[in-house]
């Protein structure tokens, strides 16, 4: 039988604690303990908290950003977990990652393969299906708009030449930026990818549009398949 939260010293208590001691101080079951609030006759909040978090951990590794990627009925299967409990939960979730992506990208300025990775490295790196985006940039490299093109599978999102010109074309933007990311984690460009860079890479010449970079990340890393041999700064 698991410990009463009113059993616990005040000191330990997750909404004391975090009153007393910061966020910072607080485990991820404490925290998530606070967003359900309340447990049930067997089981305290943060009873309830760990065995969600052991959920979302057999299904992703201990990923805490795809708690969003659980569904009701997976979090209605803990009993004390009703449909307002997962509801709140996913909503956490989804928020927490949405607050990574930067707040404000237009007016920004581009220079470098790291200008790139710094804007979607914390959104991506843990997504299980690839995703590509495409980033509009006027002449001196400041983003214009930035695109969603495709989500794939786990192993591969489409990029096609049409697709990714279509939205610059309209805007005429003169240069764009294509960025995708690897599920698996390692950034290493493929056979495919650099096929597609290939194929995009002179449908935008056609138009009068400069590919600059084709950026992939991966697990906290990143490469550039248009700067990969360069043992350099990459900038633009």
């Amino acid at each position: 039988m698991s410990i009463k939260m009113k059993e616990l010293p005040e000191s330990e208590k997750p909404y004391e604690k975090l009153e007393i001691y910061g966020a910072k101080k607080l485990s991820n079951a404490e925290l998530l303990a606070i967003i359900i609030k309340t447990g049930t006759k067997q089981d305290s909040a943060l009873t309830l908290a760990q065995k969600v978090l052991a959920l979302n951990n057999k299904k992703s590794k201990s990923n805490l950003t795809s708690l969003r990627e659980l569904t009701t009925k997976e979090l209605t299967s803990i009993k004390g977990i009703g449909r307002v409990k997962a509801i709140q939960i996913l909503a956490l979730a989804e928020l927490a990652n949405r607050m990574l992506t930067p707040i404000k990208t237009s007016e920004q300025k581009i220079k470098t393969t790291e200008d790139v990775a710094n804007l979607f490295i914390s959104q991506m790196s843990n997504e299980k299906r690839e995703i590509a985006k495409v980033i509009l940039l006027n002449t001196k490299n400041v983003i214009m708009k930035i695109l969603d093109l495709s989500i794939g599978g786990t192993n591969y999102a489409v990029l096609e030449p049409k697709i990714v010109l279509e939205e610059a074309v309209k805007m005429q933007a003169p240069k764009i930026i294509l960025v995708h990311n690897h599920p698996s984690g390692d950034p290493t460009p493929s056979e495919q990818d650099y096929q597609a860079t290939d194929r995009i890479f002179e449908a935008a010449s056609i138009m009068g549009i400069d590919l600059i970079d084709h950026v992939i990340i991966g697990k906290n890393r990143y490469e550039s398949i248009m700067f990969q041999k360069k043992r350099r700064r990459r900038e633009y």
